[in-house]
């Protein structure tokens, strides 16, 4: 499995992540068998959320109800979560009380003493970052957080968070694929009135902004396209996409959801996919995407493939 890096000078982490948001109704056998494929295709970075799960923490619960780690098998993983939405508004809490008490409970539910990398889990537009650096150092000096980011989060909101936050922002999870990649098309269209891609949806720049500050980018719904509900892969509505997806596939002797892995994968940003599927054979499938280096006319063609102007 490729790495890259995690934050501006953190450790190498796979270029893969098993998502854990859909597991709160599996079996135990089910999330051990997910576990297992993803350890066997070289992933030990595992992404959650408070509010994952029929219940809130229900999918961490589950997780290490099903998986009953040793703390030996605990210090070879990495756990990450996210904290920030209440979700029986819904409405976005960033206070120091919301922060602290939802990793608490994180962490109970998780089984463990700390997790990883936690993340902020949408923007709150009523945040004050002196609430958020203060959430920020407690957990630290308390040994119960080791690395902080955010999730969807614009350049500038992350600037703002920085007048206060003294820990580097190590990641910054958005949602990102070759169909849905308007962070990636809006670039390229620079200047150009007519296309409807030149149209800003992250703050301007964010995959340069993180480049430069050294921020992890990490790519949720990866399968997902903006014409329908559901992946791209297979579907009509993206009918030229899966043809050319198919035709690169063929090529390098793998599957299409492992294309759809090696895009993100290509970028140079070194971006982490983040997978959703709860379907062993999946993982292997997309783990072996990421080995991939699709060279530029076959990276650009999927662009081009998926609606995106390339002028």
């Amino acid at each position: 499995m490729r790495t890259v890096p995690l934050g501006p000078s953190g450790p190498a982490v796979p270029a893969v992540v098993a998502g854990m948001m859909r597991i709160d109704g599996k079996t135990d056998d089910e999330v051990r068998s997910l576990y297992s494929a993803a350890r066997a295709a070289d992933i030990d970075f595992f992404d959650h959320a408070d509010i994952y799960g029929r219940e809130v923490h229900g999918a961490e619960r589950r997780f290490a109800e099903a998986l009953r780690l040793t703390p030996s098998e605990r210090a070879e993983i990495r756990l990450q979560t996210k904290t920030g939405i209440v979700r029986e508004g819904p409405f976005f809490d960033f206070s120091f009380d919301h922060i602290v008490s939802s990793v608490d409970e994180s962490l109970r539910a998780l089984q463990t003493d700390y997790v990883d990398v936690l993340l902020l889990h949408r923007p709150d537009a009523l945040v004050e970052p002196e609430e958020v650096a203060r959430a920020f150092d407690a957990l630290e000096s308390a040994g119960k957080v080791r690395a902080f980011g955010v999730s969807n989060h614009t350049p500038r909101q992350i600037d703002l968070l920085k007048t206060a936050v003294r820990q580097p922002i190590v990641a910054n999870q958005v949602q990102l694929s070759v169909a849905h990649a308007p962070t990636v098309a809006q670039g390229l269209a620079m200047n150009m009135e007519t296309a409807a891609q030149a149209t800003v949806l992250d703050g301007g720049g964010l995959i340069d902004y993180c480049r430069l500050e050294g921020i992890t980018l990490q790519a949720w719904s990866p399968l997902q396209g903006t014409r329908s509900e559901g992946v791209f892969l297979g579907d009509p509505a993206y009918s030229e996409l899966n043809s050319v997806i198919d035709r690169v596939a063929d090529r390098y002797g793998v599957t299409p959801l492992a294309i759809a892995v090696a895009w993100i994968a290509r970028h140079p940003a070194g971006i982490q996919t983040v997978l959703g599927t709860t379907t062993p054979s999946r993982v292997t499938e997309a783990a072996a995407g990421a080995d991939i280096v699709l060279d530029r006319a076959e990276w650009y063609a999927l662009v081009r493939a998926a609606g995106y102007t390339v002028p």
